[in-house]
């Protein structure tokens, strides 16, 4: 197909060309050049050499890589069409030419001759560190299984793609397939007026009356949150809870994509030796063992769990003698907080929520990186694939370090929840240095009428973690592909930097810098701040055990669970452990749960909480050290942002802050110090 925007790779992507039709053609002409080009090396007579190696193979994937991480995104933001049939008719193509490069034994003999050179120990971290991980995932995707063995293994990691892909899907069509339409505004009552007014929007653009309810998140949540309609609160709730199940149409039942993902993942595992998908899994990361990882977040929850039933014995005291409510159900648990955190406190979400137009937040963020840093953020000219989407370049001392694009709205047709995921990464080409792009999604609130978008404080936080996870990607001075910002990073530390960034959004100064009200102008009170701070260890408790009970969960399943065992019942079980708060026996959250059956942390939710205890303990050397400031920002970015994956994680972590991690600062900043009699 001539004049293909997949096949340009001179500058940025032409977003805004790129169609279904195209897709096919350009895969297919990339997957062809590259087996050609794996085929030049492997034949090469010469002796090995990072030059005639690692060189060309990168390359040539890399051009593949850039195109399906732009086919990959587009399917996922954009309700384009043919995009989706035209995705997964190349996905199963893509996937078998990573497992057939991860089986060529020629190749992984020329990997095992490179680290056999005698100047091999010479070569720089960045290099030795690719041939390292190198020879690790050959073996990891069944180089040396016997040819039967081989073959099986390239059909059940090409299947298991093609389910992941099937997940996200399903939960994507059940999230955008319902609605609800309201004539009375009174059903609204409670929910406040910015609120209501996207709702009215929505409607309006379906050429309707009234209001429309969706389960996108940003619609979703107030309702749970501030409707007093109980009925209400209890039918959003159902159909959000019974999403991609047996309860809606069996195109989008995600139950039997689970049970078979489960089995194809045990096989994947007991093809390659280990004893569950979960020592796989681990067997690239931090953590040494399933064992290990059960055994911190149990410890974990022996901490929490006493700060999770106080909270939950406040919150049903307050509703039955302030709200009226006998029984707590799970409909009530956002609305019931929200009201006793504002009788406790003094001030709600959707005051807070004035205090933070996009655009001042926006400028308090790129402060805050500036001042850690150095760096400037400037918007510039991109191809873009949506109105809604800006790109931004990152300067330091006039010369260009890397872009993004920035996609901070949610709309129909568009994957739930946040993610940083990269364009290009940063890599040396010759005499040049690319220079690496990212994208940052996220699904907030859309601006209404002549009013800008106004976030919760959540979304706040929300929004710095996924910039944290860019700066990762961004700030790499690593010139080898594999190991350049997040690529080679341990699964379980690379919410280091995400979660890390998070601190910020608490200080005081940094809050004077990115908020101006709505209305007036002024920057957020401190009367206000002071209270926010009181209250920002409000339920802790029972959101720790909440995020250990998905934790635990998903470690148990990929460990012990027989796959065809009963995955509720599991649940059920880690529930009577850890968890306070119980939802109705409907609620088939497994099948949404697209982190570990659509995504990249299947026995890997725990790395939330593991790299927790990091990015806790990183940020403790800003507090003393006054908070955000230069000396500091510029050892955090040498000797993690830096380095990317070229060497350990806890290697790095220890350059940074001379010893190991400590969990002592995750139990400070989460109000978990001190012993509940």
């Amino acid at each position: 197909m001539p004049n293909n925007p997949l096949l340009d790779f001179s500058g940025l992507p032409r977003f805004n060309e790129i169609r279904a039709e195209h897709v096919a053609p350009a895969i297919d002409q990339l997957l062809d050049e590259a087996r050609a080009a794996v085929g030049r090396v492997t034949a090469n007579p010469e002796a090995p050499s990072w030059d005639n190696v690692e060189g060309p193979l990168t390359d040539a994937t890399e051009r593949l890589g850039i195109a399906w991480n732009a086919v990959y995104h587009l399917n996922s933001v954009l309700n384009m069409e043919g995009m989706r049939d035209a995705f997964n008719a190349a996905l199963p193509k893509v996937t078998l030419f990573g497992t057939e490069l991860g089986q060529n034994l020629e190749l992984f003999a020329k990997y095992q001759a490179l680290s056999a050179l005698p100047e091999f120990a010479a070569w720089p971290q960045a290099r030795r560190t690719v041939v390292e991980h190198g020879l690790r995932d050959f073996r990891l995707s069944g180089a040396e299984l016997p040819e039967e063995q081989k073959a099986r293994y390239v059909e059940v990691s090409t299947r298991l793609s093609e389910l992941s892909a099937k997940f996200s899907e399903n939960v994507q069509d059940a999230t955008d397939a319902w609605a609800r339409f309201i004539d009375d505004e009174a059903e609204l009552a409670g929910v406040p007026d910015d609120a209501r007014a996207m709702f009215a929007a929505m409607a309006a653009a379906d050429g309707k009356e009234g209001f429309k309810l969706t389960l996108q998140f940003p619609c979703y949540f107030p309702v749970m949150q501030y409707a007093d309609n109980r009925a209400l609160r209890a039918e959003v709730y159902e159909a959000y809870a019974k999403r991609a199940s047996e309860f809606g149409p069996a195109a989008q039942d995600n139950t039997p994509i689970m049970r078979e993902k489960l089995g194809l993942a045990r096989e994947e595992a007991t093809l390659l030796g280990f004893a569950s998908y979960a020592e796989l899994s681990l067997s690239t990361k931090m953590a040494e063992s399933p064992e290990q990882v059960i055994a911190f977040l149990r410890d974990l929850a022996r901490r929490a769990k006493p700060y999770a039933v106080a909270d939950r014995q406040a919150l049903e005291a307050f509703a039955r003698e302030t709200l009226g409510l006998e029984t707590l159900e799970a409909w009530d648990i956002a609305y019931a907080s929200e009201k006793l955190r504002q009788a406790r406190y003094a001030f709600s979400d959707e005051e807070l929520r004035q205090y933070f137009p996009e655009g001042r937040v926006l400028e308090g963020l790129f402060g805050v990186v500036r001042t850690l840093y150095g760096v400037d953020i400037q918007k510039a000219d991109a191809p873009v694939w949506h109105e809604d989407v800006r790109y931004f370049e990152i300067v330091k001392d006039g010369e260009l370090i890397g872009g993004f694009y920035l996609d901070l709205y949610a709309r129909e047709g568009k994957r739930p929840g946040a993610w940083m995921a990269d364009v290009f990464g940063r890599r040396l080409k010759g005499a040049t240095v690319q220079k690496p792009v990212a994208f940052l999604t996220c699904n907030f609130t859309r601006p209404v009428g002549d009013k800008p978008a106004l976030f919760t404080h959540d979304e706040v936080i929300t929004l710095f973690h996924e910039f944290g996870h860019g700066l990762h990607h961004l700030l790499t001075r690593v010139d080898e592909l594999g190991v350049s910002g997040i690529s080679g990073v341990e699964w379980d530390a690379v919410e280091l930097p995400s979660q890390f960034m998070e601190n910020f959004c608490w200080e005081w100064d940094v809050l004077q810098g990115m908020t101006a009200h709505v209305g007036s102008g002024e920057p957020l009170p401190k009367a206000l701040y002071d209270k926010m701070i009181a209250a920002k260890n409000f339920q802790n408790g029972m959101m720790t055990v909440r995020q250990l009970e998905f934790s635990l969960f998903d470690m148990l399943m990929y460990h012990q669970m027989d796959p065809a065992g009963d995955w509720m019942a599991l649940l059920e079980a880690v529930r009577d452990e850890v968890a306070v708060n119980r939802p109705p026996a409907y609620n088939r959250f497994p099948n949404t749960f697209s982190h570990i059956f659509g995504g990249g942390y299947a026995a890997g939710y725990y790395s939330y909480k593991w790299a927790e205890v990091l990015s806790a303990d990183a940020y403790a050397a800003f507090e003393e050290a006054g908070g955000a400031n230069p000396e500091t920002g510029a050892r955090f970015w040498n000797e993690i942002l830096a380095v990317g994956g070229s060497r350990p994680a806890l290697e790095s972590f220890r350059a940074f802050r001379g010893r190991d991690p400590e969990i002592d600062a995750l139990l400070r900043h989460g109000g978990m110090v001190e012993t509940v009699h």
